[in-house]
């Protein structure tokens, strides 16, 4: 059977019958306490807006390039509930969504694109061991993996000179699952427990005197003479420069709104394997794993030997909007977890201890943008697509450069001077999104053949991808 036609039985419902609704990775009785939000009025050389990975590498760098620089972190509710506490920890090279993403769209750019993405991640390892983080950091590479006959040679086309093509038993004896019909395995991509990884960061920052206020909703901001303002909830920060790292929420400045759509994205998490169950998968190199349909599945080990499991239904409600309520949704946990029992027939005795789903900042072009406003006293970053936990760092260089008026390597980047193509308003914007959706999962019931739809989007540099 493939996933496309499968139907959620009564053993989905069971294996989720005792699943926490919270991401595993934020149930962690070592979590830090936030610190108070802003109360009154003050002042900074720099003001980051957002607590995610994007804001706190923000405020690290700017601090490592410039010792002493007052740097004001502002952030809604408390760092790392967001995607940056819930997502599945692949830190990948890649700036661009893969190698077939980035040769369509800067095929000129893509050596120095590779090598800054190989440079990024070198860089997250270093900054990890410098600043003591617990991030449970491992160099596994990427699995890649084909669970349609079609997808078989275009697996193989796609190795690069440091990737191994595996066949079908080369792949099953890598991660036995009657699904796998190839892979390719590529090494430019680590782990990291997420959540820790951001608690880390912001050890990081309080520790080189960034001051960090959360519980703290930036409401606008406006320029003030030689001054950006932010006004909060709690007050009110003039600072000299601001970064805007609020990725899949709202821009305070109202043009970069239309370049960002809100999709929500699941998880399940299994309990520890035991260790016949895990000897049964095999997976001794503990790749993060994804297969490469259009509607697609990722996958890891965790540190205690859990199996994240994700992926797949990619949503976006009708208006854009982000919503608590749209964390949970439990026809798509079903056909996880179907999934999952589909993909490891194996450990059909193993349940899920927690579910959950996240938003996720998705642009047309599948990885960020950058600009600037105000007179190139405001920069920002967005669009990051699930691309976002290495990325970040490579975005707050690319912003502080931006602030800093100097024309760098990063700044000659078309990747970096362009922006992608924006959605259309609503109401137009809903069904858009939902005739892409239906495409693409069409295109995965039929061998992969793109209708003439989806083949536009390819031609204007545009689409959607869950």
């Amino acid at each position: 059977m493939r996933y496309v036609d499968a139907v959620p039985s009564a053993w989905a419902a069971r294996s989720l019958a005792d699943a926490a609704p919270g991401p595993f990775w934020l149930d962690d009785p070592a979590r830090p306490e936030p610190h108070p939000p802003l109360a009154g009025s003050t002042t900074a050389d720099l003001v980051v807006v957002g607590g995610g990975y994007t804001g706190l590498w923000t405020a690290l760098r700017a601090t490592e390039r410039e010792p002493g620089r007052d740097v004001l972190l502002v952030e809604g509710r408390s760092v790392a509930w967001a995607a940056s506490g819930r997502n599945g920890g692949f830190v990948a090279a890649s700036l661009t969504q893969g190698e077939a993403n980035g040769s369509s769209r800067f095929p000129d750019e893509m050596d120095v694109l590779r090598r800054l993405g190989r440079d990024n991640l070198d860089a997250i390892e270093a900054a990890v061991d410098r600043y003591g983080i617990d991030a449970e950091l491992e160099r596994t590479g990427a699995l890649d993996v084909a669970t349609e006959e079609h997808q078989v040679e275009a697996l193989r086309a796609e190795a690069g000179p440091d990737d191994r093509f595996l066949d079908t038993t080369a792949v099953r004896d890598e991660i036995d699952s009657p699904m796998f019909l190839a892979g390719l395995w590529s090494p430019d991509t680590a782990l990291v427990h997420p959540a820790k990884l951001a608690w880390g960061l912001r050890r990081a920052c309080l520790d080189r005197g960034v001051r960090v206020v959360e519980g703290t909703v930036a409401r606008d901001l406006h320029r003030d003479g030689r001054h950006v303002v932010v006004r909060t909830d709690g007050g009110e920060v003039r600072a000299r420069q601001a970064v805007l790292a609020t990725n899949a929420f709202p821009s305070l400045l109202r043009r970069v709104r239309h370049f960002v759509v809100p999709v929500y994205d699941y998880v399940l998490m299994t309990r520890p394997l035991s260790a016949p169950e895990r000897a049964s998968v095999g997976w001794a190199h503990r790749q993060g794993l994804g297969d490469v349909a259009n509607q697609f599945h990722y996958s890891r080990l965790t540190a205690d030997g859990r199996i994240l499991w994700g992926g797949y239904d990619a949503v976006y409600h009708p208006g854009g909007r982000v919503r608590r309520a749209y964390e949970h949704r439990e026809q798509t946990y079903l056909r996880l977890a179907e999934h999952f029992r589909m993909t490891f027939p194996q450990l059909e005795d193993v349940t899920f201890t927690h579910r959950w789903g996240g938003v996720i900042d998705t642009c047309s072009r599948f990885m960020p943008f950058f600009g600037t406003a105000h007179g190139g006293a405001v920069a920002y970053a967005a669009g990051f697509t699930g691309l976002g936990v290495a990325s970040t760092r490579f975005a707050a260089d690319v912003v502080l450069d931006l602030l800093s008026g100097e024309a760098t390597e990063r700044t000659r980047l078309e990747m970096v001077r362009s922006m992608p193509l924006p959605f259309p308003p609503e109401p137009l914007a809903t069904p858009v999104i939902g005739l892409t959706r239906w495409s693409l999962d069409r295109a995965d019931r039929s061998q992969g053949r793109r209708n003439a739809w989806l083949r536009l989007l390819d031609t204007v540099g545009a689409g959607f991808d869950s």
